[in-house]
């Protein structure tokens, strides 16, 4: 019978013939039939229905008759899309080309009928627009594999091919290695370490880890009671001072594990930083509006500075003669710090045009940029607002904005963080978390498309970034407490 079947489908395009076929026909003409009509009262429907009083009801009606007899999704079809043996990503591609196009390409050659068609690969600096097909290329769905299973694929928000054959600086292999032992709120490297991290947590517990192979926890540094807002280590990596929303600073020398000083305040203490210099002097950030200089080996207060609004973040320079601090009003203070005494005195201050002011979550310094042939400051309040400076230090720390990246507004405190290294190439990269899960990374030299990479792997807001002195590592923390080190590709 199946056999039959295909007979007369086949006789009714006039390939065969036989008595069987008008029957046949019959039953499928009714068949087609019963389908048109079944259809028929659904585009009558789009018709008749009432369009709004400012829409035009002709072209109200069209639309509507074209979206009743639609194709099937494209999504479908472009499975097997070819043309002059590209595939459709190739396609996509040639329609997003920068606009006169034609006048930076150098001339080809003839097109041959084999060749032709107006999207033809073609020799220049924008040939890679053709001939690259990114992971989900039609080749790849149809052979039915996935070019890049790996969970940390390099996706834009552009989606825009590279050429085949060449790793950007920006690029990763994978993760390295995983630690969720608690909830990760801050996470940072020590000072020209390729393999100690450390990172606090919500429940007041500081993680120390090596993250070379094989991965391992080294210490569990427990004292705080409320949340650990910030740590930094000393330059020699002996020494971690942390600040808790528990009103204390304890510092912690960490071969023995053990806390050697606690400092009390009167306030939560928001941020903390040794100075590059003199490890002796402590400088805090506290929700009572100050900047307090102590000295760890006594715990003797050396001197107090009054800010506007809470001191939500702060970094030195790498003389230790100035200290950049954030507020939670969104302004940016530069400050004077006297290396011998500690003394603090107030300098400049950077205050956004932005009518909502939020917090600033990242304050870090840079001491050389290519873009600014000189030291810069980076600074991301919680609204999403990215902002590069340049700091003239014979003015004692002069801010001068140079670009700004507005990203998407945000509910959780996310911090971000310079690229040095891979900014020395070209391009000016940054990388923050975002609560989309994805650990993004941006080049401000962009006027478009700014988002170059996206890490994908955790599954909730990514809160923390932190490099290592080398910067083939690359940790992540989310909000539920898993703390990921991505793995860069080796580049040439």
């Amino acid at each position: 019978m199946a056999e039959g079947e295909i007979t007369n489908n086949s006789s009714k395009e006039g390939v065969n013939e036989n008595k069987n076929n008008k029957s046949c026909i019959n039953g499928t003409d009714k068949t087609s039939e019963k389908k048109a009509s079944m259809k028929d009262p659904e585009t009558f429907c789009c018709l008749l229905q009432p369009g709004n009083a400012d829409s035009s009801p002709d072209y109200i009606g069209i639309r509507r008759f074209l979206l009743a007899r639609k194709a099937e999704s494209s999504s479908y079809r472009r499975l097997d899309w070819r043309c002059n043996g590209k595939g459709y990503v190739a396609y996509r591609n040639y329609m997003r080309r920068p606009r006169k196009w034609e006048k930076l390409q150098t001339p080809s050659r003839p097109s041959t009928p084999g060749n032709s068609g107006p999207w033809n690969s073609r020799s220049g600096s924008f040939s890679h627009l053709f001939d690259a097909e990114s992971w989900n290329s039609s080749k790849d769905q149809r052979s039915g594999s996935v070019a890049s299973t790996n969970r940390s694929s390099s996706l834009s928000d552009s989606d825009r091919p590279r050429q085949r054959g060449v790793e950007p600086a920006y690029s990763f292999v994978g993760m390295h290695c995983i630690f969720d032992q608690c909830k990760a709120a801050v996470l940072k490297f020590g000072h020209m370490s390729s393999d100690l991290l450390a990172y606090g947590a919500s429940d007041g517990t500081l993680v120390v880890c090596s993250v070379s192979d094989p991965p391992s926890v080294l210490k569990q540094l427990n004292g705080h009671s409320k949340d650990v807002t910030d740590f930094d280590f000393s330059s020699n990596n002996q020494y971690i001072a942390s600040s808790s929303k528990d009103k204390t600073v304890r510092v912690w020398e960490l071969s023995k594990g053990l806390c050697i000083r606690i400092i009390y305040g009167v306030s939560p203490q928001l941020c903390i930083r040794f100075h590059p210099v003199n490890n002796n002097f402590l400088s805090v950030g506290s929700a009572n509006k100050e900047i307090t200089v102590f000295n760890f080996s006594t715990g003797r207060i050396i001197t107090k500075s009054n800010f506007d609004s809470e001191v939500t973040s702060m970094d030195h320079d790498h003389t230790g003669q100035l200290i950049f601090c954030g507020d939670a009003q969104g302004c940016i203070y530069t400050a004077s710090m006297e290396s011998r005494t500690g003394a603090l005195s107030r300098s400049h201050r950077y205050k956004s045009g932005n009518k909502l002011k939020c917090p600033v979550a990242t304050v870090q310094y840079r001491s050389f940029s290519l873009m600014t042939k000189g030291p810069v400051l980076l600074s991301c309040t919680q609204d999403g607002s990215l902002s590069f400076f340049s700091i003239n230090l014979e003015s004692q720390g002069y801010l001068t904005l140079r670009c700004s990246l507005k990203l998407t507004s945000r509910i959780h405190t996310i911090r971000a963080s310079f690229c040095p290294l891979l900014s020395l190439d070209k391009g000016e990269y940054i990388v923050a978390g975002s609560e989309d899960t994805h650990v993004n990374f941006y080049d401000l030299t962009r006027p478009k498309h700014t988002c170059v990479n996206k890490l994908q792997g955790h599954g909730f807001p990514v809160i923390g970034v932190a490099w290592n002195h080398g910067e083939n590592l690359l940790a992540s923390s989310d909000l539920y407490g898993v703390v990921i080190v991505w793995k860069r590709a080796k580049t040439k």
